[in-house]
């Protein structure tokens, strides 16, 4: 039997409160967990050039935005919901740049981004955070694992798992449906 073991304990959480002051940026490195809390604006390709052009011409503030200290989740939203898109595309991965020096502090997303953006963010105090996969964060909070049953069935094997707070939405108790 194969069993993995991860050390979760590694892993402190900080609590984040948009707008993000330089202080806070500067004391974040790679490796940490956050949570953030408050107003953060989202965008995506279609959009986040609109917002740097809208920078760079000054109008933000006749739009009611203040990038001051702000996060931008590279997703859309939908009634389905909200969900990361890769921030390495072109068109969004070409913002990061000209937003950080427009204020926003976090461009959270996911995917790899080159390193010339790493450095202009360094160069604005800015970071970039991402919003693991499910499977990802899953993997965080999985002590141990255990093939049980059919190991030749390889990743679809019969496993053990040993969790630590897995959080999860009850959908369907008591005759009731979240989608109905």
């Amino acid at each position: 039997m194969m069993q993995v073991t991860l050390n979760c304990s590694e892993y402190k959480m900080i609590e984040l409160t948009t707008p993000l002051s330089e202080e806070v940026i500067s004391r974040l490195k790679v490796g940490d967990v956050v949570t953030i809390s408050a107003y953060i604006y989202t965008g995506r390709d279609a959009v986040l050039p609109k917002i740097v052009k809208a920078a760079e011409e000054g109008t933000l503030k006749d739009m009611g935005i203040d990038l001051k200290g702000s996060v931008i989740f590279h997703t859309a939203v939908s009634p389905a919901g909200v969900g990361p898109t890769s921030s390495n595309k072109v068109e969004i991965e070409s913002t990061f740049e000209p937003l950080s020096k427009a204020g926003v502090k976090m461009h959270l997303g996911k995917g790899a981004i080159s390193k010339e953006t790493v450095a202009a963010l360094a160069r604005n105090n800015a970071v970039f955070a991402i919003i693991p996969p499910v499977t990802a964060l899953l993997g965080s909070q999985t002590e141990e694992q255990e093939i049980v049953a059919f190991p030749e069935l390889g990743m679809e094997a019969f496993n053990r798992l040993k969790v630590v707070k897995y959080q999860a939405i009850i959908a369907a108790a008591k005759g009731e449906s979240i989608y109905d």
